[in-house]
């Protein structure tokens, strides 16, 4: 009987041994003392935030053109660390005019401040509650910011943000919001077809189901903030400003100015993005 017993308990320990492998390990904490993180899944599919060692130090006073854009997203960061009422922000427009640089540079403006930021990549959105849940007790103030947004028709992750930003029986907690960068004003491919869907009821213009869908997640955003392409000037002024910060004199910043719009005119645009680029092939030619 006492060995029957003994076998039986040996075999549930073995069974119970197998089954622990298949059981999810405990998410590790983070390391709180960052102030920026990825949302990465590991090899088993278990994601976690993981610390950012080298975060973009870009200050707001480097931005350029930008300030009417920086004033409206850094007055609802600022409500936000505050603890005052703010909304989740669609960064959306031009590329290279700094709207990824706006949110990096209000981390570095606010992190002292308690504010934080995960970054997030579109395949892992439906990873969000998960999120809320694991900074919901957390004095901080996140911004779960998802970079260069858009959407194919049937990404699974349109339907997860659409959720978190306004549409679940349970709201995302009080010290996250979301930020996002998109080049598309609804964050989807807009075709031709679809506008053959507009119904006309007398002086009434009604969109069709399909855009109506569409433009349901853009507007879940509290705040859009739009950007537009540089004009030569403002493209220069940023060259030159640039070319300051790396320590080249004012007369080599004059002699510059042909170069960088010929730079400007063989990338096909006259972005923030590519005045940095100039600035640091010239700095770097011109140096030593």
């Amino acid at each position: 009987m006492a060995a029957d017993l003994y076998a039986l308990i040996e075999r549930a320990e073995r069974l119970l041994g197998r089954l622990e492998l298949f059981m999810p390990l405990p998410l590790a904490v983070p390391d709180w003392n960052a102030i920026a993180f990825r949302w990465r899944r590991d090899a088993r599919g278990i994601g976690g935030l993981h610390p950012v060692k080298h975060v973009h130090r870009i200050r707001v006073e480097d931005l350029r053109n930008v300030e009417r854009q920086i004033a409206q997203v850094d007055a609802n960061t600022r409500q936000f660390v505050h603890g005052l009422p703010a909304n989740n922000v669609l960064l959306t427009g031009a590329r290279g005019t700094g709207k990824s640089s706006i949110v990096k540079a209000l981390l570095n403006r606010y992190s002292g401040a308690g504010l934080r930021l995960i970054e997030i990549d579109k395949a892992d959105l439906a990873d969000l509650p998960a999120i809320a849940d694991i900074v919901d007790a957390r004095p901080e103030r996140f911004l779960i910011f998802c970079d260069d947004l858009s959407f194919d028709s049937g990404d699974s992750g349109y339907v997860s943000l659409k959720v978190a930003l306004d549409g679940s029986i349970a709201t995302t907690s009080d010290n996250m919001l979301i930020y996002a960068t998109s080049n598309r004003r609804h964050l989807m491919p807009e075709y031709m077809q679809e506008n053959l869907e507009t119904r006309y009821i007398g002086d009434e213009i009604h969109p069709g189901e399909t855009v109506e869908e569409k433009i349901s997640l853009s507007e879940r955003f509290g705040m859009w903030v739009s950007f537009y392409p540089f004009d030569q000037d403002e493209y220069l002024r940023i060259v030159a400003h640039w070319l300051a910060v790396l320590g080249r004199p004012e007369s080599e910043i004059a002699v510059s100015r042909e170069e960088a719009l010929q730079w400007a005119l063989q990338r096909g645009s006259r972005s923030g993005r590519v005045a940095v680029q100039f600035a640091r092939d010239w700095a770097g030619r011109h140096s030593g």
